[in-house]
């Protein structure tokens, strides 16, 4: 049961995370709201698995959390209904996902836009999908990366509000690769709900915007 906030909670940006398995950068995102780094309130850890190391991580920070599991649902639509009604009982001003493991319908995707962050390890548009470490090194790319964007009805095609970029050295693998990546994903993800937050990032649907200023097609570009 949703228990009752007091008002000065109330007043605070409402977050909805929804996570599939570690959940580390929710991790990252509740340590800056627990810091005050972020003005908001984390109202609720959603997870469509029952039982990932995220939820305890969650529960170690005193959070709700809440699983709907995707397994006891028919079709996709019937998840993303349920949800939908899961999400909507927390009034959230912004749904992060963060590393949420799911495909959403276009009635999931409307209900939430422009309201939607998402994290994807590529530097977008490069690497759409899966197996972005490995697509980047079969290319031989001087350097990959990480993106934030908003949540379009295409799969990670929506605006980039923040990018950071690592080297790709000689001797990289996978494992390697995806590590250097990660601590990155903890810096930026933090940034662009904060900007979120404060009311400086938004999109227009084309474009994510800065402070009212339109970000280039990359967005913000952090070095490694």
């Amino acid at each position: 049961m949703i228990e009752e906030r007091n008002a000065e909670q109330e007043q605070k940006p409402r977050l909805v995370i929804l996570i599939s398995g570690s959940g580390s950068n929710m991790e990252a995102i509740a340590d800056q709201v627990r810091k005050g780094d972020i003005d908001a309130e984390i109202a609720a850890v959603i997870s469509n698995r029952p039982e990932v190391a995220g939820l305890q991580k969650a529960a170690d920070r005193d959070l709700e959390t809440q699983v709907v599991d995707h397994t006891q649902f028919a079709s996709r639509d019937e998840f993303d209904a349920a949800l939908m009604r899961m999400i909507d009982q927390y009034q959230p001003d912004l749904v992060v996902l963060a590393g949420f493991m799911r495909i959403l319908t276009p009635d999931f995707v409307r209900r939430y836009q422009g309201r939607m962050l998402n994290i994807h390890p590529s530097l977008l548009p490069k690497y759409q999908g899966l197996n972005t470490h490995q697509r980047a090194l079969e290319a031989g790319d001087a350097k990959h990366g990480v993106t934030v964007h908003f949540v379009t009805e295409e799969l990670d095609g929506g605006p980039n509000a923040i990018q950071a970029e690592v080297p790709i050295f000689d001797g990289d693998d996978v494992d390697s690769l995806r590590s250097r990546v990660q601590k990155q994903e903890h810096v930026i993800y933090p940034i662009a709900v904060k900007w979120f937050v404060q009311g400086r990032l938004s999109t227009d649907g084309k474009q994510a915007l800065l402070d009212g200023t339109q970000l280039p097609a990359s967005g913000v570009v952090l070095g490694s």
